[in-house]
């Protein structure tokens, strides 16, 4: 019988190391796309700051129902956490977008006076980006492959050159469209029926889950789609090869002349 620890044909030890070789770079695309998310989406600290302010608000005017009070410390905390990652030198995109959410959810409620209207920007604009994810998504540009494909240094190339890719893009922006739009299912009713705090409460309550599981559903999607097509790095290889044949043909040239001369 041939023993357990010896490969019983040459080609066997070759197969492990592809077996390994194939887990590590499953592995690494894991982190990569896990990398790409954190980046786009802001993570749970990106996530955390932009329920805070909202959290805040309703908690204020449960308590005291003072419209002008809870919406000048809502808007005054988005702007700490601005300051914040300014003075960490951190990535301020989504706390500015969050700083901008907040402060037309001010404006419209001090303009209608009505304290419901703080949150009614925020719902429009979760409404406007279902539609978009599944609009996109139809017309065969899914949006979250518009919003990663930087990111990923892919571009568009997953449209035309990555049909792999491009599927998990389709599934992934159904993901969010359908979770976002549940979401408004259940945020509009409550606008018209309910009251300021129960409204408040219940969008504090689905601002993270429903995020959260879009989020991983595209990490599910895209972990198992085929690697993205790094087109920075082929415009970079194509530079330098026409570098190559200009430094090539300027010293063919070079000896050229200096055989002429001789």
């Amino acid at each position: 019988m041939t023993s357990p620890d010896k490969p019983t044909a040459e080609g066997a030890p070759a197969r492990n190391g592809t077996a390994e070789g194939a887990g590590s770079d499953e592995s690494a695309a894991r982190e990569v796309t896990e990398a790409a998310l954190f980046e786009a989406f802001g993570g749970i600290r990106g996530g955390v700051e932009t329920v805070l302010p909202g959290l805040l608000f309703v908690t204020i005017f449960t308590v005291n129902k003072n419209l002008q009070a809870s919406a000048i410390a809502a808007l005054a905390l988005s702007l700490v956490l601005v300051a914040v990652r300014l003075v960490r030198k951190d990535t301020v995109k989504h706390a500015f977008s969050g700083v901008f959410g907040v402060a037309f959810g001010v404006a419209f409620a001090m303009m209608t006076g009505n304290a419901k209207d703080f949150y009614l920007p925020g719902m429009l604009y979760t409404l406007g980006l279902g539609l978009a994810y599944v609009i996109t998504t139809l017309a065969g540009v899914p949006l979250i492959g518009l919003i990663l494909g930087p990111v990923f240094k892919e571009n568009l190339s997953w449209r035309t050159r990555n049909p792999g890719r491009k599927k998990a893009y389709a599934k992934a922006s159904w993901a969010w469209g359908l979770i976002l739009l549940a979401k408004c299912a259940i945020l509009f009713p409550l606008y018209w029926w309910a009251d300021t705090a129960q409204l408040g409460w219940v969008l504090v309550a689905l601002k993270i889950p429903p995020f959260l599981l879009a989020v991983w559903l595209t990490w599910v999607f895209l972990a198992k789609a085929p690697a993205p097509i790094d087109v920075f790095a082929e415009m970079e290889a194509e530079e330098a090869r026409e570098k190559e044949l200009k430094e090539q043909e300027r010293a063919a040239a070079t000896a050229s002349s200096q055989e002429r001369e001789a």
